[in-house]
Protein backbone atom coordinates (compact mmCIF):
# COMPACT_ATOMS: atom_id res chain seq x y z
CA UNK A 1 0.00 0.00 0.00
CA UNK A 2 2.56 2.71 0.55
CA UNK A 3 4.29 1.44 -2.74
CA UNK A 4 0.88 2.72 -4.37
CA UNK A 5 0.31 5.93 -2.41
CA UNK A 6 4.30 7.03 -2.96
CA UNK A 7 3.92 6.38 -6.85
CA UNK A 8 0.38 8.25 -7.04
CA UNK A 9 1.47 10.93 -4.63
CA UNK A 10 4.72 10.99 -7.64
CA UNK A 11 2.62 11.26 -10.44
CA UNK A 12 0.62 14.17 -9.12
CA UNK A 13 3.56 16.43 -7.91
CA UNK A 14 5.27 15.69 -11.34
CA UNK A 15 5.17 19.02 -13.11
CA UNK A 16 3.41 18.96 -16.74
CA UNK A 17 6.93 20.45 -17.95
CA UNK A 18 8.74 17.32 -17.46
CA UNK A 19 5.44 14.98 -18.65
CA UNK A 20 5.16 17.33 -22.25
CA UNK A 21 8.72 16.99 -22.71
CA UNK A 22 8.63 12.77 -21.81
CA UNK A 23 6.23 13.19 -25.62
CA UNK A 24 8.03 16.02 -27.44
CA UNK A 25 12.09 14.89 -26.75
CA UNK A 26 11.26 11.79 -29.03
CA UNK A 27 9.28 13.74 -31.82
CA UNK A 28 12.45 15.90 -31.54
CA UNK A 29 15.07 13.48 -32.19
CA UNK A 30 13.18 11.69 -34.98
CA UNK A 31 12.91 14.76 -36.50
CA UNK A 32 16.30 15.68 -36.56
CA UNK A 33 16.92 12.21 -37.48
CA UNK A 34 14.81 12.85 -40.85
CA UNK A 35 15.92 16.02 -41.43
CA UNK A 36 19.13 14.35 -43.13
CA UNK A 37 16.79 12.99 -45.65
CA UNK A 38 17.22 15.44 -49.04
CA UNK A 39 14.25 17.08 -50.21
CA UNK A 40 11.26 16.95 -47.92
CA UNK A 41 13.17 16.43 -44.88
CA UNK A 42 13.97 19.71 -43.56
CA UNK A 43 9.93 20.37 -43.98
CA UNK A 44 9.13 17.32 -41.99
CA UNK A 45 11.09 18.14 -39.12
CA UNK A 46 10.20 22.22 -39.08
CA UNK A 47 6.52 20.44 -38.80
CA UNK A 48 7.61 18.47 -36.03
CA UNK A 49 9.24 20.81 -34.12
CA UNK A 50 5.99 22.92 -34.97
CA UNK A 51 3.84 20.13 -33.33
CA UNK A 52 6.22 19.60 -30.34
CA UNK A 53 6.33 23.32 -29.54
CA UNK A 54 2.33 23.48 -29.15
CA UNK A 55 2.87 20.53 -27.22
CA UNK A 56 5.43 22.19 -25.00
CA UNK A 57 2.81 25.06 -24.14
CA UNK A 58 0.17 22.53 -23.13
CA UNK A 59 -0.44 24.05 -19.61
CA UNK A 60 -0.88 20.09 -17.84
Amino acid sequence: MLKMTSLLFALIMLSGCVLTKVVTVPMRVTGAIISVIPGVGESIDAAIDETADVIDAIPI
